[in-house]
């Protein structure tokens, strides 16, 4: 792709590069961008640059927040008795679309897999374990993607659980193994938070 401008090939490549953009994307975007009126242009670089230098993981459960502690966190309505582990926050934000789900969060960051080098070290594990341990939880729902990696990392979570007072259950089996969790439709999500099983890990 052939540019007149500098400065046109580099927001092209600086488009290029968040997922799912291709160069023709890119172009389309940046011309777009070089269409708008000034001040609207100006506003919107501004609220990215915003939120990228301002934006925080909560200090509790790791998701998104404007805060030290995530809007979830500090929501008095919600189920403190129950805790969701899931590996990402999008995948916080398909079981929130889902309706079905009042409880609290925890991220972990990813799930453990030897192939790609994460270790229970690399994930936000002892920060649950250390909620758990204070004794308000009851239970932990494995929120977790069903793939080989995703059933090891609940394996490894439920052993560390098991010294504690707390009922570990998965999501029922709507969910296609190998597929990812914030992928699945919010019905079949639903169904797979409110028809949970308690955990079996076979021994």
């Amino acid at each position: 792709m052939n540019f007149s401008s500098k400065l046109i090939e580099d927001s092209v490549n600086a488009f290029a590069t968040l997922p799912g953009i291709g160069k023709k994307t890119a172009l389309r975007l940046t011309l777009h961008l070089l269409n708008m009126p000034t001040e609207t242009s100006e506003a919107f670089c501004d609220t990215v640059m915003k939120m990228r230098k301002n934006i925080q993981f909560c200090s509790t459960c790791f998701n998104i927040s404007d805060s030290t502690v995530c809007s979830i966190c500090t929501n008095t309505a919600r189920e403190r008795s129950t805790v969701c582990v899931v590996e990402s926050i999008r995948d916080i934000m398909a079981i929130e679309n889902t309706n079905q789900y009042r409880g609290l969060f925890h991220v972990l960051g990813g799930v453990i897999s030897p192939i790609e080098g994460v270790g229970p070290g690399d994930l936000n594990i002892e920060a649950l374990i250390e909620r758990v341990k204070a004794g308000t939880i009851k239970e932990v729902i494995m929120a977790i993607s069903p793939t080989i990696d995703g059933d090891t990392t609940i394996f490894y979570l439920s052993k560390q659980l098991q010294p504690f007072d707390v009922k570990v259950t998965t999501l029922a089996r709507g969910i296609s193994f190998g597929g990812e969790l914030e992928y699945a439709d919010e019905v079949t999500l639903g169904r797979s938070i409110a028809s949970r099983r308690i955990y079996d890990d076979g021994t």
